[in-house]
């Protein structure tokens, strides 16, 4: 019987499933978007959601536990000085799974986009400071 059993196994072992979807929190953090099938998308966002509402308590264990998953400084400091800030004030719902109409051309996979519903602010170019002053 499958009680209590969430989640998709995907066809991988665990440290497989584990490592994909950490490369996958960690492309998404990034760019804000990425495109894949409409399965990993669903169950990406039972690994970015919590780290989004780690980044809104903003604590030194928070950050240890975002650390724990994402396993690069530069990522968490993203996520809490940028990410977390731009959804302030939201309780919940910070990604999007789009579908997508056309399947992968390969196997007829059915394919999403995952995005964050508030990107960041993004930094102006040091051209345009040096103008404004």
């Amino acid at each position: 019987m499958r009680h209590s059993n969430s989640g998709k196994k995907l066809g991988r072992t665990p440290s497989h499933r584990k490592a994909l979807f950490r490369n996958m929190a960690k492309a998404l953090l990034t760019y804000g978007k990425i495109r894949t099938t409409e399965t990993k998308a669903k169950e990406l966002r039972r690994i970015v959601e919590p780290l989004i509402t780690l980044a809104l308590r903003n604590d030194l264990h928070s950050r240890r536990l975002a650390y724990d998953v994402l396993g690069s400084h530069q990522l968490v400091k993203r996520l809490f000085d940028d990410i977390g800030p731009a959804f302030v004030g939201v309780s919940g719902g910070f990604t999007r799974v789009v579908k997508l109409g056309l399947p992968r051309k390969g196997d007829n996979a059915p394919l999403a986009v995952i995005e964050l519903t508030h990107q960041p602010a993004a930094e102006a170019p040091a051209e345009e400071k040096k103008a404004a002053e």
